[in-house]
């Protein structure tokens, strides 16, 4: 048997990932002195509401070494072998952390490091999911996960540059200017950081450029996993976003899967994000 673990970087919590039969390692998150577990008891609506009372950034822990094992030792027990999907190496000590302990399983623990984070682990996921059902090994899947990451596109509008800002990503100058000119950034998860790739006057010259690095890579693979993603505490924009790029997936999907971005990029995009994630054709 071969059983998933997914780190709560993915946007998954944990009542979601019990229904898909997956295992979930959740990531503290502080809030000045308050203290929650991503998923667990934080989901993306208490998050956002913090989000935006808080004067500082909420601060995000790697999940140790010794977690990891605990939950390695508990899942091979019965001779289970077990694929860990993780965070970005690039953005959280996770990854290493999870390895550490996957020395003491060998041959029986496998850690992908996904060079992402968010849907775009998720997706990975929902593919870890389906090779499973075609009968490959926890190796084999973590062979074909590796080349597929590399083709997995995650590109988001964001809203406010406030949050870039507080998080050092772009200096007060720059997001003070970038506000009073109404730049919509596009941000990107590119080799495993989040980049910013572009940036638009107003919302729909932001959704177009959106649409254009769609184009630019091929468009949708349909036969993989595939959905759009929104944050904050109201999706009227994203659902804007799909009406006026429905030439993307009218002939492919009647509804477009839709999932909210959690506190890991939530954090430093801010509310009012929207974007899109697929696999290159």
């Amino acid at each position: 048997m071969i059983k998933i673990v997914i780190d709560s970087a993915s946007d998954m919590n944990e009542k979601e990932a019990k229904e898909l039969g997956v295992n979930f390692v959740a990531m503290e998150i502080n809030f000045g002195n308050e203290s929650y577990f991503d998923g667990v008891n934080l989901l993306p609506k208490e998050f956002y509401e913090k989000l935006i009372e808080s004067d500082v950034l909420p601060q995000t822990s790697q999940i140790n070494p010794f977690r990891w094992e605990e939950v390695f030792e508990e899942l091979t027990a019965d001779g289970s072998e077990v694929l860990a999907i993780t965070i970005s190496s690039k953005l959280s000590g996770t990854y290493a952390s999870a390895c550490v302990a996957a020395e003491k399983f060998p041959g029986k623990v496998y850690v992908l490091d996904s060079l992402s984070a968010a849907i775009g682990e998720r997706l990975l996921c929902y593919h870890a999911l389906d090779l499973i059902k075609k009968g490959l090994t926890a190796k084999e899947i973590l062979t074909e996960l590796d080349q597929k990451k590399l083709k997995l596109n995650i590109m988001a509008m964001v809203d406010t540059l406030e949050y870039l800002k507080k998080g050092g990503r772009i200096s007060a100058a720059v997001a003070f200017a970038g506000t009073l000119l109404s730049i919509k950034p596009v941000v990107a998860l590119i080799d495993g950081e989040v980049k910013l790739i572009g940036k638009a006057m107003g919302s729909k010259k932001g959704n177009n450029l959106l649409n254009s690095f769609v184009e630019k890579k091929g468009g949708i693979n349909f036969n993989m996993p595939y959905g759009v993603i929104w944050s904050g505490l109201d999706d009227t924009v994203l659902n804007k976003y799909v009406r006026d790029s429905e030439h993307l997936w009218k002939e492919h999907a009647e509804k477009v899967p839709a999932y909210i971005i959690g506190s890991t990029i939530g954090t430093h995009v801010g509310p009012g994000a929207i974007g899109v994630a697929f696999f290159e054709k």
